[in-house]
């Protein structure tokens, strides 16, 4: 490690595998805190690379369980976090539209970093005890369209920063990890980031992955497309910026998706389930509809994204979403 920090101290990019085999090391336990402190802190000062990322990433996924789901060609939907925003689970809600409409869904989070209600949070809520059990993952998604990898079970590698980053109270490469280490490995991912700087990190990142994704963000900061504001929408194809005109949608008011400062679990649930249902307020349940359709449209892209929406719409609408939810529930409660 004393070579490595002194590598950093002199403004060096390290490579994929010098940090795939830091990674390994500090799952062996070979570095102390503090060394492993003061490179997150100079990397996250001095700014992490695309090779580092997936060095990183390489090096979590060899120490954990991985979970080979690759003949159902899924999807995940995540956000990366950290915007501040506080708004409900709107990705985690995307992801049972999708399987509502017949797609299959390998969805990896983990309890809120940042926020009331992270996707691990919202599942408990509803009395689902997380696994890591291959065959019940599999019979998840041939049964409800959709499964759920808590990330504690699969990246071993984790607990062995997780005091390190709670300490340092500032974000650390690990923030950009989450996204990129679903267990399963899914062939098409879309990424909510909130800011066009990790916007670009991570579609150079998935570039070389080579996987098929979709990476938005909103213009004023959130990390998903949240019809506050126009938002940006980067493929493999193309990078376009939409106007909230332009979904056919109409414009949401944050404080529609936003429980404020005081909002709790339980009001995250009650939106979450209204919008399953049908239920409640327009502004969620239309930011839940353009997420999913986005997402529809990176499995389909010959689709137009109104043919994606009305697809969303027609698994809320039908009952089919919430259908998924509960045959989830069931077979993991």
């Amino acid at each position: 490690m004393k070579q490595i920090l002194q590598r950093l101290m002199a403004k060096e990019i390290l490579s994929q595998e010098d940090t795939k085999k830091i990674m390994v090391n500090i799952t062996e336990e070979k570095y102390t805190n503090e060394q492993i402190a003061a490179m997150l802190g100079m990397m996250q000062m001095r700014g992490v690379s695309v090779d580092e990322l997936l060095g990183f990433r390489e090096g979590l996924l060899s120490t954990g369980k991985s979970v080979d789901l690759s003949e159902y060609n899924t999807i995940d939907i995540v956000g990366t976090g950290g915007d501040g925003k506080n708004t409900f689970n709107i990705s985690t809600c995307s992801c049972f539209v999708l399987a509502g409409a017949g797609y299959k869904v390998a969805k990896h989070g983990n309890v809120a970093a940042t926020s009331v209600s992270g996707a691990s949070n919202v599942l408990m809520a509803h009395g689902v005890k997380f696994t890591d059990d291959v065959n019940k993952h599999k019979e998840n998604l041939e049964k409800a369209g959709i499964t759920y990898l808590h990330a504690p079970l699969f990246a071993y590698g984790m607990k062995f920063v997780g005091p390190i980053r709670k300490a340092l109270q500032v974000p650390t490469l690990f923030n950009l990890l989450g996204p990129l280490v679903n267990p399963s490995k899914p062939q098409n991912q879309v990424i909510g980031t909130a800011n066009l700087t990790q916007l670009r990190l991570y579609t150079n990142v998935f570039q070389k992955m080579g996987i098929n994704y979709t990476i938005v963000t909103s213009t004023d900061g959130y990390d998903e497309i949240s019809l506050t504001s126009s938002f940006k929408v980067a493929t493999a194809i193309e990078e376009k910026i939409y106007s909230v005109a332009e979904t056919g949608l109409p414009a949401v008011l944050p404080d529609e998706i936003c429980g404020g400062k005081d909002q709790t679990l339980e009001d995250a649930k009650k939106v979450f389930d209204d919008v399953l249902n049908n239920e409640g307020k327009r502004g969620p349940k239309n930011v839940v509809l353009i997420n999913s359709a986005f997402a529809i449209h990176t499995l389909c892209p010959n689709k137009s994204i109104e043919e994606c929406i009305a697809e969303a719409k027609e698994s809320i609408e039908s009952g089919k979403a919430m259908q998924a939810l509960k045959t989830y529930v069931t077979l993991n409660s």
